[in-house]
């Protein structure tokens, strides 16, 4: 009884002492808001920039003889005034370019047209200029320069609006003439994609991918963040001394559990707080979304299982890594020393996070069968297979299992690190200390 009410006076202390500083409050309220502007604002202000635009982004010389040089701006317009907002929200480069300007002339004059294009480009006057040369309906090959060259987004839309272009005339070549061969040239594919699992039909493919990496980021920070926090926490208490009067009244084994807990505690909560915001913004969209007449936005659907799933895959990760963060705490005497120290267990989580996308792309492949049951990764990797794909209850139980006998373990050794690390002064313990120390235990 006395140990428990000590490690709970620990858990309590670490709880809220850091419950009650600014910064928690601070990103706990504006943390949702942050995440928000930085996804919409860019959004709005490359949809304002667009809308301002002006005067010829860039010049058609059209020596083809035909109207291929008309149909390739007009093509250009369309797809500025339909994808922008898509092209923003993708993460693609947004599409500027408004108003081509055509220039008829013949083949001839060609050769002086883009000397005269040049110039204009180096002064300003416009960003660049597309060639459309007397082969180009044939060979459908023509030319473009200018300072966006290097820019994706822009070349990706030249290129489809001119494959347009083409198409039309080609098809006009052929017999089909007017709106029927512009109608044709304009057929876009529109796939919708759903996920099906054993209990039916899951959802939209693309949401759950996105939510899916959403919640892997989400848990990396989280672990990461709060994992920082406890290494934080017990070098300053060495380094200033406090850790020799705290442990003579309570055992260096429960000071480390009670801050491994308490500042769980902590994470959880700020969790619990955003996912209520999620909740609640979500609810509003969707309201806002049906007065507006649209229908046919697809939420993931999350069961009861995934959420505590979640909230384990958490718990269990967030102790894992923060076992290893107290132990190295305990080893360094500095913030350098504790940084180098720290390099092999971040490793640890940045491979987790660097095989989100792969993973993603793959999600009942080798490497996400295996990367979610391997203890260091699972908490990352298997919430975010969940979400793509029906994953089998031996696999779940498993690698829960797994990273549970990895947290009792990971507790052990820190425990035994803690005890001895805790209270050197003056040098860092090498390598052989630390072997020696997980070997003897209290012996040491």
């Amino acid at each position: 009884m006395v140990r428990a009410s000590r490690l709970m006076a620990v858990i309590k202390r670490e709880y809220v002492e850091r419950v009650r500083t600014k910064w928690f409050i601070f990103t706990t309220v504006f943390g949702p808001v942050f995440f928000l502007a930085i996804s919409v604002l860019p959004a709005l202000l490359t949809v304002r920039s667009v809308q301002q635009a002006s005067g010829p982004d860039i010049r058609i010389l059209d020596a083809t003889g035909s109207e291929l040089g008309v149909r390739v701006a007009r093509a250009m317009r369309e797809r500025a005034e339909n994808n922008t907002l898509q092209k923003v929200v993708s993460g693609s480069t947004p599409i500027v370019i408004i108003d081509p300007q055509i220039v008829r002339l013949a083949s001839t004059a060609l050769a002086a047209a883009e000397s005269t294009a040049t110039i204009d480009v180096m002064r300003g006057v416009t960003q660049g200029y597309l060639v459309l040369d007397s082969a180009t309906v044939a060979t459908a090959k023509a030319r473009y320069a200018g300072k966006n060259a290097s820019s994706l987004g822009a070349m990706s839309q030249i290129e489809g609006a001119l494959r347009s272009a083409l198409l039309t005339q080609r098809l006009e070549g052929a017999g089909i003439t007017g709106l029927r061969a512009d109608s044709l040239a304009r057929v876009k594919a529109d796939l919708s994609t759903e996920r099906i699992t054993s209990k039916g039909r899951g959802g939209s493919g693309l949401v759950s991918a996105i939510f899916g990496f959403l919640i892997a980021f989400l848990l990396y920070m989280m672990i990461i963040l709060y994992g920082q926090n406890i290494l934080r926490g017990v070098l300053e208490e060495k380094t200033t001394r406090v850790a020799e009067v705290v442990v003579s009244s309570i055992s260096p084994e429960t000071l480390l559990a009670g801050k491994v807990i308490g500042v769980g505690a902590v994470g959880l909560t700020q969790q619990l707080v955003w996912l209520g915001f999620a909740v609640a913004i979500s609810a509003y969209g969707l309201g806002m979304a049906a007065s507006m007449g649209i229908t046919t936005i697809t939420m993931p659907q999350v069961s009861a299982f995934q959420l505590v799933c979640l909230v384990l895959y958490f718990l269990l990760g967030y102790t894992f890594y923060a076992s290893l963060f107290a132990a190295v705490g305990a080893m360094c005497n500095s913030q350098e020393e504790a940084a180098q120290a720290a390099q092999p267990v971040m490793l640890l989580l940045v491979a987790s996070i660097i095989l989100v996308q792969p993973i993603l792309a793959q999600p009942t492949g080798t490497m996400a069968t295996v990367m979610s049951l391997l203890p260091f990764s699972s908490p990352i990797i298997m919430p975010l297979v969940m979400s793509g794909t029906q994953v089998p209850a031996w696999q779940i139980g498993t690698s829960l299992a797994g990273l549970l006998l990895a947290c009792f373990g990971a507790i052990w050794v820190s425990a035994r690190i803690y005890r001895v690390g805790l209270l050197m002064t003056g040098k860092r313990m090498s390598i052989a200390n630390v072997l020696l120390v997980i070997k003897l235990g209290r012996r040491y």
